[in-house]
């Protein structure tokens, strides 16, 4: 397994990291039955974000619920009504108990289960490689959420985990970000010199806190794992479980990884039984000295905002998750549901993508939310990916990603400056046995 460092280019630590397997089989062969016939999707992970995804999945694709798995017999038995009532509106019979897994062991059962082609991981994000490297070993499809890891050691993990797929799988991690249209035209134009040399850009993640109903019959274990966004271990913090999204935007329309951050934070309002930071500020500096400031804050019920500005020697570019996305300068362009103050510079120039028509649809006040088309856009893509033998690869990406975005972790809790090579070399680790994680209580 190669690792990446500041002297290796971006497309060869992806390559070495199996970024971009493509193998074309016969539809028929990839499942052995008709290529039109339905994946069978195992959840691993019945949670709210779990339960959305398999179910977008389930309205989007040709992708059928068939399996669940989850640490709690509750868990379980929500998802099993859920997906119950999902596979009756779409006309075809809900899940057979046979196939609901529950405990530690789950995962594995969930893996190996003959009557499932993809498992979507949806479990708390310290589980993730090791819930990873099971479902490649049993030789079935994942879609992994993110992060991909917690830590440096399960990155290299994620990474040796992509070696090991060889054109045989596909395997997807929900940055589901980079698929949505409005974000894909812009890093097209990006990418393509709109902005000329850059300089700098500003990204922020402004939300609300996590809130969980009480547990009181819970212990202490249970607790960490039914409320792990309030944990750091097994989320890895704010920055790394939510911010993790713009990081990835970034060095997608950068095409390159930071190679060094300082920063700092803390926690100074949240006041939840947890121990994740409620405030994060972060430079990271990617290649040709281009540094980019990161705000992350998570806490109260007031607002949800996120943004990137990119600013460059020919125009400056912005998008939101919900607002404005657009290029302001010498080549402007403006997505065509921007709502917001930057889109009454339209004025000024032809910036509209469509025409009259997307003039008219603004002044009439029909706008969208530019991550509508996200979730269904990346879940169609990993379908097709199975079904035509195309197979993806992401795990370099996934765990480039989440480096990048502990590399601005660890810089803000040591208050230093730290190098991409430096953070490789440390070995940092959250090790379950010595956080205190045993699962053999839910046995």
């Amino acid at each position: 397994m190669t690792l990446p460092n500041e002297k290796m280019g971006r497309r060869q630590f992806l390559g070495a990291a199996g970024a971009a397997g493509i193998m074309i089989m016969k539809p028929e062969l990839v499942r052995g039955t008709a290529a039109n016939s339905a994946i069978r999707l195992g959840l691993l992970g019945c949670g709210h974000r779990g339960t959305h995804v398999a179910t977008s999945f389930a309205n989007n694709t040709p992708a059928r619920v068939t399996a669940l798995a989850d640490l709690f017999p509750d868990q379980l038995e929500k998802g099993k009504h859920h997906f119950d009532a999902v596979a009756a509106r779409h006309g075809y019979a809900g899940i057979d108990s046979k196939l609901l897994f529950r405990g530690p062991h789950a995962y594995q059962a969930l893996a190996n289960c003959p009557d499932i082609d993809m498992v979507q991981i949806s479990t708390p994000d310290i589980f993730h490689p090791g819930h990873l490297e099971a479902v490649v070993d049993a030789g079935k499809h994942v879609y992994c959420e993110k992060p991909v890891a917690v830590d440096v050691t399960g990155c290299k993990r994620v990474m040796g985990i992509g070696d090991k797929v060889q054109n045989r799988l596909s395997l997807d991690v929900g940055f589901q970000c980079r698929h949505a249209p409005p974000y894909v035209e812009l890093a097209r134009r990006i990418q393509g010199g709109a902005l000329g040399k850059i300089a700098c850009g500003a990204a922020y993640y402004h939300s609300t806190g996590v809130f969980y109903p009480p547990f009181p019959n819970a212990s202490p274990l249970e607790r960490r794992i039914r409320t792990f966004f309030w944990d750091r271990v097994m989320s890895g913090d704010i920055i790394v479980d939510q911010s993790i999204h713009l990081v990835d935007l970034c060095n997608w329309m950068l095409e390159a990884h930071p190679l060094k951050a300082i920063g700092t934070g803390g926690r100074n309002v949240k006041e939840d039984a947890g121990d994740c930071w409620d405030h994060f500020d972060v430079t990271l500096t990617y290649p040709n000295d281009i540094h980019l400031n990161l705000n992350s804050f998570q806490a109260g019920d007031a607002l949800n905002d996120a943004s990137i500005r990119l600013f460059g020697a020919k125009g400056t570019a912005e998008l939101h998750y919900k607002g404005v996305v657009g290029i302001y300068g010498e080549k402007p362009w403006e997505w065509e549901g921007s709502i917001g103050p930057a889109s009454s510079r339209r004025g000024h120039a032809n910036i509209y993508a469509s025409g009259d028509e997307s003039v008219a649809n603004n002044a009439a006040g029909v706008f969208h939310d530019a991550l509508e088309r996200a979730d269904p856009e990346k879940e169609k893509a990993f379908i097709e990916s199975i079904t035509s033998g195309k197979f993806h690869n992401q795990a370099g990406m996934g765990a480039e990603t989440t480096l990048s975005i502990i590399l601005g972790r660890q810089a803000a809790y040591s208050h230093r400056e730290i190098t991409w090579d430096e953070l490789l070399a440390s070995g940092q680790t959250y090790d379950p046995e010595l956080e205190g994680i045993d699962l053999r209580e839910f046995e």
